[in-house]
């Protein structure tokens, strides 16, 4: 792999700084086996939404899917 700079100047410290980030975060994703993903956020889980009650079917139930009261 081939790092260049494009623009600017960077001194060696601020290269080096930057080239440890690049290397930390290829090393991270390295590690982490493929499809494999990270927790999951309740506030996302369709189940969250989905398991309390089911909209009951009329003209205006579309707005009822996403928002339960």
């Amino acid at each position: 792999m081939t790092i260049k700079v494009v623009r600017g100047n960077p001194t060696p410290e601020e290269l080096a700084a930057a080239l440890a980030v690049v290397r930390a975060r290829a090393a991270a994703a390295a590690a982490t086996p493929p499809g494999a993903q990270g927790p999951r956020d309740a506030w996302s889980d369709p189940d969250r939404i989905a398991a309390a009650r089911l909209p009951k079917p009329g003209p205006a139930s579309w707005t009822r899917t996403y928002w339960p009261s």
